[in-house]
């Protein structure tokens, strides 16, 4: 069978009723090749009308997975076809490069129409990605209520509650009835979000002192009171607090929504599960790429520059750090050149300790992120990881060690190889507990550094145990 590679055919909707009939949405879109292929025979045709034919049905989403998928100029010459026909959702969904050429070529005042049409929260995200300058010039065209919201959530800092949170919420007193609750939800009032999940009962100054999901409202008698059947237990959300807190608790106690009060515990916007799954996949990512020694912003939709970059430091340290091992064991220069069998084994004794140690470092960092590891059983867990460390060093090292004896035919050389692995072993795995616990004690993210120290100290403790014990037992 012979396969010829031909463009896309561009199908005609005009000609298939059934097809021109059916509206359900398409997702993953970007990861469909003849989707793509598609779309860019259409690029290349300058056809407006078809390049909208095929977005119409597409989710937000995917249309900003399809532009990131897209190259610059790809991208910079669909936005300009579709001008002000651009799906407004879009630009709360869009991230890395390709977030900013759609802001860059959008006009300010379509960004300020898309605004008005967002929750807050999705309004916050989109003007802290402008720069400060157009930023104004949007806030400047919003409505005074809208633009009131959103200037003072972005006076809460960055990543905390009060930029996740959304304004619209529904609160009643307690002595409500039911049937005054049902009759004002159903009433044309401008106050009553589009959609929300729990009603907040406040109290006269407007702090929250229940909740109640709408579902026991609809299934409770007319002339009941709120106060009779609202949940009490309400969770409340410091504006101020971290989003990696936020989402612990969300995790934790299986929430739906929470309040968020501000420094007078007022009542001042709501937190949905919707807004903390982005959080949870955000740290999630940012742990991962920290763990390997790059930033966020080198991900594959960046700039070569903004990748070189966020890359470099960390390759840097490394550099140094690895000097700092080549210097230990330059030490032990003389050692080495009377026994090469030294030079071919002790990269494994590094080698082992590294990887003993990156395992204990990845789960002790994730415990931290959990907060399933404090000082309460750090002890515990100390123990447990030095009993492990040491079991794992003993069988492995007894492999070794008949390795390195029938090998090299030296008892004592597999001795002193099996005796360097244990010891290093059991350093990798205290270390690999110990060291992300003193990062997180000096408030410094154990991610981000945990790895480089780790790394080092097996290295250098490594090669020292090995080549020390070989100069004092085998020369």
């Amino acid at each position: 069978m012979v396969l010829e590679e031909q463009t896309p055919e561009i199908k005609d909707p005009q000609n298939n009723d059934a097809e021109a009939q059916h509206h359900e949405v398409q997702t993953d879109v970007h990861m469909d090749r003849d989707f793509v292929q598609t779309l860019q025979y259409a690029l290349r045709k300058d056809d407006e009308t078809k390049i909208l034919e095929l977005l119409e049905e597409v989710h937000a989403a995917d249309v900003a997975d399809i532009l990131e998928v897209l190259s610059s100029g790809q991208r910079t010459k669909l936005i300009a076809l579709i001008g002000a026909n651009f799906p407004a959702e879009v630009l709360a969904e869009i991230e890395g490069e390709a977030q900013d050429d759609l802001y860059e070529q959008l006009p300010n005042e379509q960004i300020a129409e898309a605004v008005t049409e967002m929750e807050t929260d999705d309004a916050v995200y989109v003007l802290e990605e402008l720069d400060e300058e157009d930023r104004a010039e949007v806030l400047e065209q919003l409505p005074t209520d809208d633009r009131v919201a959103i200037e003072e959530s972005l006076s809460y800092p960055e990543d905390s509650a009060g930029r996740l949170m959304q304004r619209d919420l529904f609160a009643i007193p307690e002595f409500w009835t039911v049937g005054q609750t049902i009759d004002y939800l159903r009433s044309d009032s401008e106050d009553i979000p589009d959609d929300f999940y729990d009603v907040f009962i406040v109290d006269p100054t407007h702090k929250p002192i229940g909740s109640l999901p709408l579902s026991r409202i609809l299934r409770t008698a007319r002339e009941t009171t709120i106060a009779d059947i609202m949940r009490r237990d309400i969770f409340k959300i410091e504006a101020v607090a971290d989003q990696e807190e936020v989402a612990y608790q969300f995790s934790k106690y299986h929430l739906i929504s929470a309040s968020v009060v501000d420094d007078a515990g007022r009542l001042v916007g709501v937190i949905t599960v919707d807004d903390v799954v982005d959080v949870i996949g955000e740290e999630a990512e940012e742990d991962i790429l920290a763990l390997g020694g790059v930033r966020d912003e080198s991900g594959l939709n960046e700039s070569f520059i903004e990748i070189t970059r966020g890359r470099f430091t960390w390759l840097f340290v490394n550099l140094l750090t690895a000097i700092l091992a080549s210097a230990v064991i330059g030490m032990f220069e003389a050692t080495i050149e009377q026994m090469v069998a030294l030079a071919v084994l002790m990269p494994i004794v590094a080698s082992m300790g590294g990887n003993a140690g990156t395992q204990t470092m990845t789960v002790s960092v994730r415990a931290i992120a959990t907060k399933e590891l404090s000082s309460s059983n750090a002890l515990r867990v100390l123990v447990r990881e030095f009993t492990a460390a040491g079991v794992n060093g003993t069988v492995l090292a007894v492999v070794s060690g008949l390795v390195a004896w029938f090998w090299f035919d030296s008892l004592m050389l597999g001795g002193v190889f099996a005796a360097a692995m244990i010891f290093n072993m059991v350093v990798a795995g205290l270390c690999g507990l110990l060291i992300p616990m003193g990062l997180y004690k000096m408030e410094i993210d154990p991610a981000i550094s945990s790895s480089v120290f780790v790394t080092t100290i097996t290295d250098v403790v490594g090669f020292f145990a090995f080549l020390g014990m070989a100069a004092l037992f085998l020369l």
